[in-house]
């Protein structure tokens, strides 16, 4: 019996969110994948057309997957300070900020984003799972940690119309600017509401219960039924956010804890993430010995920047090259972007390419025509990100449109 439970594991299936009854009903492509343990759409009917409703509309994503950690009790601002690139101490109720942490050896363990609802409150939300971690290094504070994903239910509301969908589902977002937060209950309805997002629009997030995901699923979609709400996958995400600039754990860097060689780990000097580390904050945070060391020598060997590429074929992992011959990175992310009408990437190169030396970069980027994949070797030049910036992103109060 033993040997049978353990050969027939894999036909556990994947959980569904409370959304999932009316994502599949709107379905016609089909297309899921798994996402920490759960059936999350890749496209729901068309994954270009979900990207224009990022764009131009009002785009509805199911978050309910990202891992979530509840973090409370009076020593939980210093213990996220421990554990934190960032000041927790200036994240204020009712904001939110980016951040990310790493391990005692400087490498970054994840990113995402933490909720400061009160003065012992928080909300931890991110791309992998971390309990032991964070269990680990809350010894000697007073805190107490739980992974909440499965108790809350979260619904991402993107685009330019999200703020009208919004205003005409009874929110009142005209004084919430980006990384506010604020919990609401209308109708009976507590929300979690916060103006956040990973497309690099405007755009809002909403947690509530499981049992009233369905109710905030149609109180958004009978209010946003004239201003094009759609719902959408992964892949029109995946999108949006590369046009953003912003990076994907396990995509474009791998997890100190998921990398297999200790080369392929990364430190934040080496993503782009550097800018996020307050480093005169009193207290000591994980990391931060090897961290000033490496800023004061100079010694990051890896740099991750964005690339405008020639053309318009997606350099999807392509290698790039010095003067093309040297192999000096590969690319992480690309695609051509509509809204920029540019051929985009990220990339991870080797220093002091990307950094002192930028000129004189090649992709190798191999096209499939007719069943014969052609090889092209196209110029690449380094370019500032975000590759797409609305001014709606910050708009405050947020325009109609």
């Amino acid at each position: 019996m033993r040997n049978a439970l353990k050969q027939d594991h894999f036909r556990t299936p994947l959980w569904e969110t409370p959304f999932h009854p009316r994502i599949a009903a709107l379905s016609r492509a089909n297309q899921w994948y798994a996402w920490s343990g759960y059936k999350s759409a890749h496209a729901v009917r068309d994954e270009e057309l979900e990207y224009f409703a990022i764009r131009n509309a009002a785009a509805v994503f199911d978050v309910t997957p990202m891992v979530k950690y509840r973090i409370e009790g009076p020593d939980a601002e210093a213990f996220l300070a421990r554990l934190t690139l960032r000041d927790v101490a200036r994240l204020k109720p009712g904001r939110v900020h980016y951040t990310a942490w790493c391990d005692d050896q400087g490498k970054v363990l994840d990113d995402g984003t933490l909720f400061r609802f009160s003065a012992a409150e928080f909300r931890l939300c991110c791309q992998e799972r971390h309990l032991d971690w964070l269990c680990d290094s809350a010894i000697g504070f007073d805190v107490s940690i739980a992974e909440v994903t499965a108790d809350i239910a979260g619904l991402a509301l993107q685009g330019p119309t999200s703020a009208a969908v919004l205003r005409r589902a009874g929110f009142d977002i005209e004084r919430m600017k980006p990384f506010d937060l604020a919990r609401v209950t209308l109708d009976g309805l507590a929300v979690d509401l916060s103006r956040t997002g990973f497309t690099g629009d405007l755009g809002y997030e909403l947690f509530v219960a499981p049992d009233a995901a369905l109710a905030l699923w149609d109180r958004l979609f009978e209010a946003g039924g004239l201003l094009g709400i759609t719902a959408i996958g992964y892949a029109a995400l995946d999108l949006a956010r590369l046009e953003a600039g912003f990076i994907v754990a396990n995509a474009d860097f791998v997890t100190a804890e998921a990398a297999i060689r200790a080369d392929r780990r990364r430190s934040p000097l080496e993503i782009g993430l550097d800018w996020m580390i307050d480093w005169d904050k009193p207290c000591h945070f994980n990391g931060a010995r090897v961290l000033r060391a490496e800023k004061a020598r100079g010694s990051s060997r890896h740099i991750l920047v964005g690339l405008d590429i020639a053309g318009n074929v997606p350099a999807e992992h392509a290698l790039v090259y010095h003067r093309g011959k040297r192999e000096v990175g590969h690319i992480t992310a690309a695609a051509w972007s509509p809204s920029a009408k540019r051929n985009i990437a990220l990339a991870s190169l080797a220093r002091p390419y990307g950094d002192r030396v930028k000129d004189d970069l090649w992709v190798e980027i191999y096209a499939l025509r007719e069943l014969v994949y052609q090889k092209s070797m196209v110029r690449a030049r380094v370019v500032d990100r975000p590759f797409f910036a609305p001014p709606r992103r910050r708009a405050t109060p947020p325009g109609e449109f």
